[in-house]
């Protein structure tokens, strides 16, 4: 999906609006809600922007529906009730490192699983994708087996964030927490009965970072 055009700054009071209205109301707001809400001068001039940012992909409309707004993520995907929508691409070990990880492709919604998230957190970082956790080596941090990882695509991280580490030699993936040390990375479990895993920091690629946890009771 091509990149969204920038708002201008009353689409962007309207699209506040909409979110407000969905997360207050369970529902999209009327073309009059809007006008009232955003102090504009006609439903002519809702309807306008409206017709924009939906050429944009932001919303899709149904003409026949009075509540007909929906809210569009940017892969296109729609946003459920104020939450915003983000793909599982994959698993990731939390445990000894498995090559199961994957974030290339990410494709149309029938692809993968979904999951919702809150609207601030696509707002705050952008693009996320999202992966399952197999294994135990994070139940320090609250993070389980079957548990869900939302993840900030970065190659970089700082010292104590918990990261997506991909070992280049082995063609392997882990969940861990990142130290650099020298010359070397030591990727640390947040599990007290597994030791830390040390490899040469050129040996390491960081994949993301986590910003979201769900878990799975």
């Amino acid at each position: 999906m091509p990149p969204k055009k920038n708002l201008r700054p009353r689409q962007q009071q309207i699209l506040d609006f909409i979110e407000h209205f969905l997360v207050e109301n369970g529902i999209p707001p009327t073309v009059r809600d809007i006008q009232r809400g955003c102090s504009i001068s006609s439903t002519s001039v809702v309807d306008y922007n409206l017709r924009l940012m939906e050429r944009d992909g932001y919303l899709k409309r149904r003409s026949e529906v009075a509540r007909g707004i929906e809210l569009l993520d940017e892969t296109g995907l729609p946003i459920a009730n104020g939450a915003a929508r983000v793909q599982i691409v994959g698993s990731i070990a939390a445990g000894q490192p498995i090559p199961a990880f994957s974030s290339e492709g990410v494709g149309s919604a029938a692809e993968f699983d979904i999951v919702e998230v809150r609207p601030d957190l696509k707002k705050r970082h952008g693009t996320l994708y999202a992966l399952s956790v197999k294994g135990t080596s994070m139940i320090d941090a609250l993070i389980d087996d079957g548990d869900v990882v939302v993840i900030k695509p970065t190659n970089t991280a700082r010292n104590g964030e918990m990261v997506v580490a991909w070992l280049k030699e082995e063609e392997e993936a882990t969940l861990k927490k990142f130290f650099r040390e020298g010359d070397q990375v030591r990727l640390q479990p947040a599990n007290s009965t597994m030791d830390p895993i040390y490899v040469a920091a050129t040996n390491v690629e960081v994949k993301g970072r986590v910003v979201e946890v769900l878990r799975q009771f």
